[in-house]
Formats: C-alpha cells, structure tokens, sequence
C-alpha cells in the first residue's frame, strides 16, 4: 500500500473508531433509537469509503503488477481475488 494512501486510511480509520466509541455512549446513555441508527449508517458509509480507498489502491498497483510481470497465472490469480471480494462487498 502506499504511504499517502496508508495514512489517509489511518486517518480515517482513527475517526471511525471514534465515533463506534460515541456510539457506544450513546446505547449507554440510551439516546433515541433512530439517533443512533443514523449514527451507524454514518460508520457504514465512512468504512465504505476507506474500503473504496484502499481497493483503489490494490487495482492501481497490485493487479497492475501482475498484469505488467506477464505472469498469466499471477494475473488470473490477482483478478480472481478481486472478483472474489467485490463479490462480498455487497452481501
């Protein structure tokens, strides 16, 4: 993974892990139901966004590389790989 791309995940990684923790405050203090509904669609989204981020990442130098090495076995394999969790993206 790249450094820019590493840290802007962290980045964003270091939010979402705050507002899971507000989250928890907010079941602790039994805020309204629809609040805090809103609130994990809120984390939804901002995972979503990083997951985006770091295949990005992955297409733009992992299966690159191995569409550039010619290595048709390493190619099928990166391809598939990714088919295979874009598949469980949406489940």
């Amino acid at each position: 993974m790249r450094n820019d791309i590493k840290a802007s995940c962290q980045k964003r990684l270091n939010r979402i892990e705050g507002q899971v923790r507000g989250l928890a405050k907010m079941v602790d203090e039994d805020r309204y139901c629809i609040d805090i509904v809103t609130q994990i669609s809120a984390v939804r989204s901002a995972l979503r966004r990083v997951e985006e981020q770091i295949l990005k990442d992955h297409v733009a130098h992992c299966v690159e590389h191995a569409i550039n090495s010619g290595d048709k076995a390493d190619q099928r394999r990166k391809i598939a790989e990714l088919m295979d969790v874009v598949g469980r993206v949406d489940r």
